[in-house]
């Protein structure tokens, strides 16, 4: 194989590890964009399109039931910032107009199936009178999404980013002694309050595109641009030239969102059900290999260049970059390494156990004319019995009796304290050989031996 087919192979692998992990930060949080492309998704499909009968709810999904049926009605929608309307207007005048307000959480989205395709977490459906029939579904897998029928725009919620920038643009520069922007830049961005509609992966393509450090304090950064808009006396051809060319950071809030709305994909175009590989290809900084992370204080990840500011979080350095490493792969060498070394350690442990355990509970027995002889145990025993016959292979052989019938009887009861009878009561004591020799003897001569040395 030639190093340029190697270089191809290593090529894949890192497309195949690292855009997995984009696409679920990316789906895993809509945004000003994703609810804009829903609502035009929504009046197009719908257009022309009959619906007829109740709106049906999972039985999973927690949200409040739409009180709403009609024989048939048609389906427009809006968005604003993170918000999306979805309006249900009856073609007969026995019924109502009613509005459902969307918020999408962190997995919701808008499809449009046949019935027999219907997604496996569509919590909220439309059904058309058409034929054949088909199901407008509100898709949230993660189930972080709600619905409010009749409801209104949240009015915490600042001007839409898109749909209103000079509101937007006001409201922010009005309220800079606000304690949100004390805050460092990257944490006030996410505050729905003055940025409606701006997420995560926007707010690092803002900062990195307007050369702004994550962690410096807000309020300097947009005290800045209030100045240029005050001192700027330039006629307003002149204004707009120049904003085109250097877009401020609160004109970037508002253009970006447009470029990823101008971009499709989503999931929202026909015949391209999620497919990111085009935002992937336009985001330069969010997830892109060599741009460095930190978590924000509030345990959300900003991607950025260079330095992080003065207001970074206390123990870290700078954050890491990025690096285009075969994760998955050696992970799971490393892992089934691991677990093979561990298994051969516990046979082993298993082995000599087992082994330790015959070895200790084994007893050993030999027979010598008809006399059971068990040989000792290498444990101390602290018994008197046995410290006297260790002594006696010392010194001289013990006294034996005339009677043969009583030294057998003495050697199978000999004395063992309780407690080793208690545990081990079929054990024998254990008789060195000169006193088996010595029986042996007084077997033969019938006791005369023992008489004769009596006397």
């Amino acid at each position: 194989m030639g190093a340029r087919d190697r270089s191809n192979r290593r090529k894949r692998r890192v497309q195949v590890t690292v855009e997995p992990a984009i696409i679920n930060a990316v789906s895993k949080m809509p945004e000003c964009p994703e609810l804009h492309l829903a609502s035009v998704y929504i009046n197009a499909r719908c257009a022309g399109r009959r619906f007829t009968g109740a709106v049906e709810k999972s039985e999973v999904n927690k949200n409040a039931e739409v009180p709403f049926s009609c024989p048939e009605y048609t389906i427009s929608a809006v968005s604003r910032g993170k918000e999306l309307k979805v309006i249900l207007t009856p073609l007969s005048g026995r019924h109502h107009v009613t509005h459902i307000v969307f918020r999408f959480g962190m997995s919701g989205s808008i499809t449009m199936k046949n019935v027999n395709e219907m997604p496996k977490h569509a919590h909220l459906r439309f059904y058309t009178k058409d034929v054949p029939r088909q199901v407008l579904c509100f898709v949230d897998p993660r189930r972080f999404g709600s619905w409010h029928v009749n409801g209104s725009w949240q009015p915490e919620r600042g001007p839409c980013v898109i749909q209103e920038y000079e509101q937007f643009r006001e409201n922010v520069l009005k309220n800079l002694s606000d304690k949100v922007f004390d805050k460092p830049i990257c944490e006030a961005l996410l505050n729905q309050k003055y940025f409606n509609g701006i997420g995560n992966y926007l707010r690092s393509e803002i900062l990195f595109r307007s050369q702004t450090p994550p962690f410096m304090q807000a309020r300097p950064v947009l005290e800045a641009v209030k100045h240029m808009d005050e001192s700027n006396d330039l006629p307003l051809r002149k204004k707009v030239k120049i904003k085109k060319e250097s877009p401020d950071i609160l004109e970037l809030c508002s253009l970006l969102p447009k470029e990823v709305v101008n971009l499709g994909g989503k999931g929202y175009e026909p015949g391209q059900s999620n497919d990111y590989s085009i935002l992937l290809n336009w985001a330069r900084c969010y997830f892109v290999p060599g741009m460095k992370s930190l978590k924000d204080h509030n345990g959300r990840t900003v991607w950025f260049q260079g330095d992080p500011g003065p207001l970074a979080p206390k123990g870290t350095k700078g954050g890491k970059p990025l690096k285009r490493k075969k994760v998955k792969k050696t992970k799971s060498k490393a892992r089934a390494v691991k677990k093979e070394e561990n298994d051969e350690q516990i046979e082993s442990k298993v082995v000599k156990s087992s082994a330790r355990k015959r070895v200790m509970k084994s007893i050993k027995v030999e027979e010598e004319d008809g006399i059971k002889i068990e040989k000792p145990h290498r444990t101390k025993r602290t018994s008197q019995g046995v410290g006297n016959k260790k002594t006696s292979r010392r010194g001289s052989a013990p006294k034996t009796s005339s009677q043969p019938q009583n030294i057998k009887a003495t050697v199978q009861t000999s004395k063992v304290p309780r407690a080793v009878k208690a545990k081990t009561p079929q054990r024998k004591t254990a008789i060195p050989t000169r006193e088996s020799s010595r029986i042996r003897t007084l077997r033969k001569s019938g006791g005369r031996a023992a008489e004769s040395t009596t006397d």
